[in-house]
Order: C-alpha cells, then structure tokens, then sequence
C-alpha cells in the first residue's frame, strides 16, 4: 500500500483556498475514483492525467487507486489540479518521494501528451497558498511571471510532466521544444485568454499606430466640452461617479474613454488586486502579468444583470463590476439598460465590493469603481436642441429619463449637460484643449494632497470619506456649507447627496490648492450636483 499527498489551490471567487490532493494505492483491481466535491471537468482529469503519466515515460500503477480532495465540502472546478493529482499518484507509486511533494503546491492542467498548460487565477492561487504558509509552488512556464509577483514564494516553471519528475528526482532536466521558436504563437496558451480582450472587457491599453510606436487617447482630440473637462478632472481626482447627458455626437463617448489615462497608475497592491481578477476572468494578456494602468470596462447596454454583477453556472465568476475595480465602468447609452441590471449596481457603488450568493456558494468580489454613465435626453436625442425638430411625446420623454432610478442617480456625485459642439471649436478657432499629461498632473497632485490628509484613515479618496467624518474631523470653512443646507430644506438634495457634495467640493479645494472647502468650492460642488447655474464655473481657475 502506498499513500502520498501533495496540494493545490481551489478558487472561490477571487478567494484561494488550498486543497490538499492525498492518493491511496491498495492492492486490488485496477480502478480511479476521485473523491471530495470535483465538478464535470475536475472529474474528466482522471484520463488526463492517465494519459500525461503514461507518456511522460512513468508506469501507472496497477492497482485500486483512490485520490481524495480535502477538504471534501469546499467546491472544487476546473483543470488546475492536474498537475498536483498526477504528483500526489507518482508519490503514491514511489516514482516521486512522498516527503519532496508533500509541501509542495502544483497548480496546473496536463494534456495528453504530458505538457502543462496554463490555467487562470495563478495569481490569487499563489497568494492564497503564501497567505496559508505554503513557499514553494510549481507552475506553468508561461505563468511563472504572474506567480513571481507574490513575495517570499519559491516559484518553478515547468513545461511538461517530464521536467517536474526530473526536478523532484534530480535526474537531468530535458529540454522541451518551445512552439514559438519555430514562428509560432505557443498553442498552449489557447483558451487561457478570452477572445476580444481589450478596451472594452478590462484593460486600458494604448493604440498601435501603424509604422509607429503606441499612442493613447488624448483629451486634445476632444473639441470643446470645457465643463465636461473640467466635470472629467474632478471626478478622477476624487473617484467621484460621473453622468454625462446630452444629445449623440457631442462627445461623452469620447470623454469617457479618456479618463483611464488621467488617472494615476495603480499602487502595487491595487496592481495585484485587479492582476487577481482579471486572471480569474481570463482577460490577462500573457505578455502583462502585472496590470500597471487603471482599468476600463464598457459593456454594450444588452448585457444582463449577471454579466454586470458577476454570475453564471456554477462558482459566480467575476462580472464588469469587478472588472472594471480600481478603474472606470462606463455605460453607454445608460438608459438602455435594463432596469434591474442598472440597480444591480446600487450595492457596489456604496460598498466597494459585490456579494454573490448561488446554490454552489457565495462569493465576495471586489467592484471598487469610478462609474460613468452616458445618456442621451430623449429616445431621438434632439430634445434639448433648439429647432432640431424632437417629436418625443412628453410622456415618452419622462419615462426614458426614469429609468434612471433616483436612487442610482443619488449615488452619482457629477451630473454634467454636454452641450453640442459649436462650429469654433470644432474647426479649432477656440484653441487645442489641454493635453491628458497636463490634467494627468493635476489630477496627481489633487490625490497626494488628499492622501496626506487621510494618511491616518482606512481611505485614499475623498469619495471614499463617510459624511460624519466630514461634518465632524474635517469641516469646510465657515458658511460654505449655507447654500447647500437650504438645498436639502427645499428638498434638492438628500442627506447622500449633502455628503457627496460635502466629497466634492473637498475635491474641489484639494484641486485649487486650498486647505479646506471654501463657499466657491461649495458652489461649484452644487453647481456639478445639480445642474443649476451658481456663477462658479471658473472656480477651479485655469485648469478648467
């Protein structure tokens, strides 16, 4: 009788939990049950790794083989534990010595023919094995670069079967032919990443110029719009939501998809954070183990509520919520949307996070994001153009905008009108505006301001600050507050919304450089709230 045990991870979520793989070879007919809660392609594993032993030059042992996955009430899915099931039999037969793989964590899927291939959520595995105390992990080639990224762990990249065996018995390390020697993608890495990954599922990342190097959209482009802009800078210096409405071809789209690169590059935790979901997602490209840049996530306005919140059969997986974490969600065309997805986001967008919960578990992912909506003011469009000709009964128009919920839209601290381009600025009478690198700049220094100030708390961003902090530990100047306190008397705003413009005009003043909101800094907060005039709109000086 032989026994050896080895250990991999199981995800839930984002969420890593290791599972140690024990075989058990007892005299018997031959047979291989495996046992402790394996889904449809865990299950399928037992000829995979058949085969992968087989072919990789060790014998399979000729006996009743039992491999256990503890512990057995924790879901187990996919073709991670390969790699970890085929050391654990090799134990189990004594090929390999029980005591090198017992401590040793494997995470990968074994073709036929003995290769390892990668598999997603390497990342958030490792660090849920480093977090249990684990140090040495064995990987696929191809995702030791992602694993690296986890300190402290011992990290091996293998190809096949036949290099691990040859590692754990200190026989000579064979070499394995690499596909992309011989001019040609690595056919291994087919299916780790989803097809269309890109702009609009996750990552930001620059345009390929033709015959030149990468370039990246720049608010320059953009003709006019000096109060979105403006709108634009406050909301990604103090992670503050952002709706844009107005008619089609006034730029919101392009506006939108500027704001990734306004933004601050990630930390390096918030860098391992979105690295983590996006590898579970599967829209990690393999030449990017380590997201360095703000995600972008924009979904088409058919998606459903699952594709936004995270769902589907089995364990949820991540939804464009989580995507879009510690980066921009922007819903174009927002009133298209299905009601009941568009409230689906009412949690998230005060908690930071999304809770999950289906018959095989609940999970818990991370959705911190800045949301911009995108909408026009009628079904035609033309509704608040002079002599443009809208035919939008009245009712039909109150019901589009209604479907906007209030309370999404008291959660949404800019609200900004998007006036039609005018002929001047569109044939560049009016002057270029500013670059991205120079509102990039501002935008930085409006954080580090705003950092140092909530260096002792739990939060980064102003947006992040609960009202009662802000009415109590940091005050605005005296009478700033006056014209928003008689708003919330006449019914303007709500208890929330005094908060998130209490949030924003702190915004504001971190922007001008000032030590705490003044009463402009207030009227200009107002005036992005709610939409009416109050003479502040040069308030934030020359960079508006």
């Amino acid at each position: 009788m032989g026994f050896a045990r080895a250990c991999s991870v199981a995800l839930v979520g984002v969420d890593g939990v290791v599972v140690e793989v024990q075989a058990d070879l007892e005299p018997g007919l031959a047979a291989f049950t495996l046992v402790g809660l394996p889904d449809k392609t865990l299950v399928e594993s037992r000829d995979r790794v058949r085969a992968a032993v087989v072919n990789s030059g060790a014998a399979w042992p000729q006996k009743k083989l039992t491999v256990g996955l503890s512990p057995a009430s924790v879901p187990k899915s996919g073709a991670g534990f390969d790699l970890a099931v085929a050391a654990a039999v090799l134990g189990a037969a004594e090929v390999l010595d029980p005591g090198t793989i017992a401590d040793l964590v494997l995470i990968g899927e074994l073709g036929l023919d003995g290769r390892v291939r990668p598999v997603r959520g390497v990342l958030p595995a490792v660090l849920a094995a480093a977090d249990a105390g684990y140090r040495s992990v064995v990987v696929p080639q191809q995702s030791a670069a992602e694993a690296m990224l986890v300190p402290d762990v011992s990290v091996l990249g293998v190809r096949s079967l036949r290099q691990l065996i040859a590692v754990l018995t200190g026989a000579e390390v064979p070499e394995e032919e690499a596909p992309e020697r011989q001019g040609r993608p690595d056919p291994m890495l087919a299916g780790l990443v989803v097809p269309g990954a890109g702009l609009g599922t996750g990552i930001s990342r620059p345009r390929a110029a033709e015959g030149g190097p990468a370039e990246f959209p720049d608010l320059s482009d953009v003709a006019g719009q000096h109060g979105a802009r403006r709108a634009l800078e406050v909301a990604a210096s103090g992670g503050h939501h952002l709706f844009l409405s107005g008619p089609p071809g006034a730029g919101k789209t392009m506006l939108a998809e500027r704001i990734p690169w306004i933004l601050p590059p990630l930390s390096r935790q918030e860098s391992l954070e979105v690295t983590a979901v996006h590898s579970v997602a599967g829209i990690l490209p393999p030449d990017e183990p380590l997201v360095a840049r703000p995600p972008y996530c924009a979904p088409h306005h058919s998606a459903t509520m699952q594709s936004l919140v995270g769902g589907g059969a089995g364990v949820p997986r991540p939804g464009a919520v989580s995507l879009a974490h510690r980066g921009i969600l922007f819903l174009d065309e927002a009133a298209e949307f299905s009601t009941k997805a568009l409230d689906a986001l009412r949690q998230p967008l005060e908690s930071g996070h999304v809770v999950i919960a289906r018959a095989a578990g609940v999970v818990r992912l991370p959705a911190g994001f800045l949301m911009v909506l995108a909408a026009n003011p009628c079904p035609c469009g033309q509704h608040t153009l002079l002599a443009a000709g809208c035919e939008c009964p009245a009712s039909v128009i109150r019901r589009y905008q209604a479907r906007l919920s209030g309370p999404l839209l008291d959660r949404v601290d800019l609200r900004v009108q998007v006036e039609p381009v005018t002929r001047s600025d569109l044939l560049g009478r009016g002057g270029r505006g500013e670059a991205t690198a120079t509102v990039a700049d501002r935008v930085r220094e409006a954080r580090d301001r705003a950092a140092a100030r909530l260096a002792d708390t739990p939060w980064r961003l102003n947006a992040q600050v609960p009202g009662h902090e802000l009415r109590t530990r940091w005050q605005a100047a005296p009478g700033a507050l006056a014209q928003a306190e008689r708003d919330l008397e006449r019914g303007l705003l709500t208890a929330r919304g005094l908060d998130r413009v209490l949030r924003v005009a702190w915004t504001v003043a971190d922007l001008r450089g000032r030590d705490r909101p003044e009463a402009l800094d207030m009227a200009v907060a107002l005036e992005l709230r709610t939409g009416i005039a109050r003479g502040a709109a040069l308030a934030m000086g020359a960079g508006s």
